[in-house]
């Protein structure tokens, strides 16, 4: 990258008003004191003034949910995930991605998500908006949650309900109060989002064409209010199982259905001089992001068709058009090859993996049809009710994500003998690997349940990429699908090798920001040490089913 901090202050909020820029967004806040502080500013606009200006908020709010993408989710989650590895040696190449965790970097995964996205949705709930477009409300309740969901399975115990509660201390609250929060805001987003539909059918939402996700269309945003309470209620399964299954035979049973076809996917799209995030890390920065070892291991043992989708050969002359990534915690600087030495391996296909439109201005990925049907391909197998039929769910779920790259399925379903490949280093064999899986694609109603989770989960990850933050949740809450380990670890004994990271630590300014006795709170609320060794709470240690 050309610097670790480019585009970072104020992307995404182009095309504001100063007015609107000045009052809705905190453009240098450090965490929840500071949204405080906002949320109480006395010379910041009444609610009437808000209101006619939010049409123009919600699409940059929207955009925030992948603010400063690079440092808050790539240079981590995107790594941690298997899909993806920078071939340049930040920080000498001492870094995240062997384990050897930078506070600067991912402080900016948690205090961002208060400040571009908590802090201007208070606003709006503040506003005539919460009761005269209650529609709107419940839209903005859904960004809220889809954001600080990526802030609470990235660290664990956040500040939540009461954020903003208290100049002086703000509590932390434990992932089971945050995930119970999220379900009664779905409850609230639904509610109004049916009863503007009933009411007012075939008319758009209050945000209209400001809503860069939908238009301001209310049925798609009530299948993801659905489909993002089905998402959140098996991520909790194996920690709180009857809250999961009510909420995900909740989701299964709700008015208005999921996503259930490609033109029901949720993304945001660009908007003024806003280029999408991927293609900014991957071409605008000179080749700062490659694809992981893990993906090509898979892509390449199944033949799979969105191979040259997701991905471009290699350019170096030793393996010219061969797909070959980069194993996670590689050491990119040996023998001096630096950046430059390591390029040339596979990248992402920017031009085409983004689509619609292609590259540059490519709108980023919430959630997608054929991630629900993996979803409830899950949730068939947990007899869950109202889920149907693993195996179609399970095949529809990869049918619907080619249709989404527009790729031919050809034998693809009934491939019962490719398997993931073995992982080899043209230039560095310290970093070969042997395969660690054996799954296939074609489904087998006589395996055990836990390979067909095994299966359900490998094909997910390959139809939900490139969202890594996604892909690396699922990973730590199930182990699959089985990826490469880290090539070096230099996290001093704090995150186990085989076990792979589990969290982010806390930003070091939490501790000294007036809220430390919260943050120390909040540690004991993990169960173990502040580090990226210490699980969550729905990344509950079974290995079984």
């Amino acid at each position: 990258m050309k610097n670790i901090y480019h585009k970072s202050a104020g992307k995404g909020i182009k095309g504001l008003s100063a007015v609107l820029l000045a009052s809705l967004m905190a453009l240098n806040f450090g965490c929840t004191k500071d949204f405080e502080e906002y949320n109480t500013n006395p010379t910041a606009l009444s609610p009437e003034q808000t209101t006619s200006l939010l049409k123009s908020a919600i699409g940059p709010i929207e955009q925030e949910i992948f603010h400063n993408y690079q440092i808050a989710q790539n240079l981590s989650a995107d790594a941690f995930s298997g899909y993806m590895m920078p071939p340049t040696p930040f920080n000498g190449g001492i870094n995240n991605m062997n384990y050897s965790l930078n506070n600067g970097w991912n402080s900016t995964g948690f205090n961002d998500q208060y400040n571009f996205v908590m802090a201007p949705i208070s606003k709006i709930g503040q506003s005539e908006v919460k009761t005269k477009s209650p529609e709107a409300w419940g839209i903005a309740l859904l960004v809220q949650v889809m954001a600080m969901s990526r802030v609470t399975d990235k660290f664990g115990p956040i500040p939540y309900t009461t954020a903003g509660s208290s100049l002086v201390s703000t509590p932390y609250e434990n992932q089971k109060t945050v995930y119970d929060a999220f379900f009664r805001q779905i409850d609230t987003a639904a509610t109004n989002l049916q009863a503007y539909i009933t009411a007012k059918p075939g008319t758009p939402a209050f945000y209209d064409k400001g809503d860069l996700v939908y238009q301001g269309d209310p049925v798609k945003w009530l299948k993801l209010a659905n489909s993002l309470r089905l998402r959140l209620a098996t991520r909790i399964v194996k920690a709180d199982a009857a809250t999961a299954k009510l909420q995900g035979e909740k989701a299964l049973s709700a008015p208005g259905g999921l996503l259930t076809t490609v033109t029901d996917n949720a993304a945001v799209a660009q908007s003024g001089t806003r280029d999408n995030d991927l293609w900014v890390v991957t071409v605008s920065y000179d080749g700062d992001n490659a694809l992981g070892a893990a993906l090509q291991s898979y892509l390449v043992g199944y033949n799979d068709p969105r191979l040259p989708v997701y991905a471009t050969p290699a350019t170096d002359p030793l393996f010219a058009n061969q797909y070959v990534g980069i194993r996670s915690g590689a050491n990119t600087s040996f023998n001096g090859l630096g950046k430059a030495g390591y390029k040339t391996y596979s990248s992402l296909n920017s031009s085409d993996n983004l689509r619609s439109p292609a590259g540059q201005k490519a709108p980023q990925i919430l959630m997608t049809a054929a991630e629900v049907w993996f979803l409830k391909a899950e949730a068939a197998l947990r007899g869950w009710a109202g889920a149907g039929d693993a195996q179609t769910n399970y095949e529809t779920g990869i049918t619907t994500s080619l249709q989404q790259w527009n790729v031919s399925a050809g034998n693809y379903l009934a491939d019962a003998t490719s398997r993931p490949t073995a992982y080899v280093d043209p230039k560095n064999p310290a970093n070969n690997a042997a395969a660690v899986s054996t799954i296939t694609v074609r489904w087998d109603a006589a395996a055990s349940n836990e390979q067909k989770l095994e299966r359900i989960i490998t094909q997910k990850w390959l139809a939900i990429f490139p969202d890594g933050q996604e892909a690396w949740s699922e990973f730590r809450r199930t182990g699959y699908p089985k990826l490469f380990t880290v090539a070096n670890n230099f996290s001093n004994g704090t995150i186990n090798t085989q076990t792979q990271i589990r969290r982010l630590p806390y930003p070091s300014t939490e501790f000294g920001n007036g809220n430390s006795a919260e943050v120390v709170k909040a540690v004991g609320l993990l169960g173990g040490p502040d580090n990226g060794g210490t699980r969550l709470w729905w990344d509950v240690d079974k290995s079984n089913f």
